[in-house]
């Protein structure tokens, strides 16, 4: 039971935000107003990358990494999801997946470069399930990206588990928690949208990108066994070959790896 308490925990992953942010902007998605965080660099960028956070997190950042890769070149860009801490709107699966679309564009438009696509856990899995309805996305970084088809598939199997997602999803809410949503539609969303959000069922759309994914062999959240591995695999099955998946002595967290991923990241960004 502990296990499954920290896995539903780390799945979730509310991921405390960084105080220091370069600057703040507004971008429309669908009449709602949704906030993305710039991290410029000094020097001319070396790169670029559009971020979304865990569940609930940010806003300003992704375990740091935003603020790492602006001091080495890199243009960074955070989204804060529709209904999510300053952000306007009503979050829903669907709706994120329409303001990673409009964040994208809104970035496109300003960054020098080919802007890649990454995020940790709910927003390592929203990218890449974004990513394979856009094929304009060619690189892809997910960080204990959270696989929402085995999300949902966990929770109508397992009522223990059913049990313990509902009240932590509750706890997520407003005005309580930072996210402004409904815990009974959001689960309808992945119910019907399986085919939309879970990886292992996009596997074959996302086969011709480039994707670094990364683990922690101590994350009872996004597991390596029950989620990374098994998307890892679905890649190459469907035929991927351009897919780097690295893992970690670490939980859900990467605190005690931060620099080695912030590293990995930039180097991979700079490939």
């Amino acid at each position: 039971m502990y296990r499954l308490v920290g896995l539903l925990a780390a799945i979730l992953a509310v991921t405390p935000g960084v105080a220091r942010a370069q600057s703040e902007h507004v971008v429309n998605s669908n009449g709602a107003d949704v906030v993305v965080t710039a991290w410029l660099p000094s020097a001319p960028a070396r790169a670029s990358v559009l971020l979304v956070p865990g569940w609930g997190g940010g806003p300003a950042d992704v375990l740091g990494i935003g603020r790492f890769l602006s001091d080495n070149g890199v243009e960074a860009f955070v989204l804060t999801p529709r209904g999510w801490h300053r952000s306007g709107g009503q979050a829903s699966f669907p709706n994120a997946l329409d303001d990673i679309e409009a964040a994208l564009s809104w970035v496109r438009g300003r960054a020098t470069h080919e802007v890649a696509l990454g995020g940790h856990s709910f927003g390592g899995g929203m990218a890449l399930a974004y990513a394979a309805r856009d094929s304009s996305v060619r690189r892809i970084v997910s960080v204990a990206g959270t696989d929402h088809g085995q999300l949902i598939r966990q929770y109508l199997s397992d009522p223990a588990f059913a049990a313990l997602l509902e009240p932590l999803l509750q706890s997520t809410a407003a005005p309580n928690g930072p996210i402004r949503f409904d815990v009974e539609s959001t689960l309808l969303d992945l119910r019907e949208g399986q085919s939309v959000f879970g990886l292992r069922e996009n596997a074959s759309a996302l086969a011709d990108r480039t994707i670094l994914m990364f683990g922690g062999w101590e994350d009872v959240n996004t597991t390596v066994d029950e989620y990374l591995l098994p998307q890892y695999r679905a890649f190459r099955a469907a035929g991927a070959s351009e897919v780097t998946f690295r893992v970690y002595h670490t939980d859900h967290g990467f605190g005690n790896v931060r620099s080695a991923l912030h590293e990995a990241i930039l180097e991979w960004l700079l490939s």
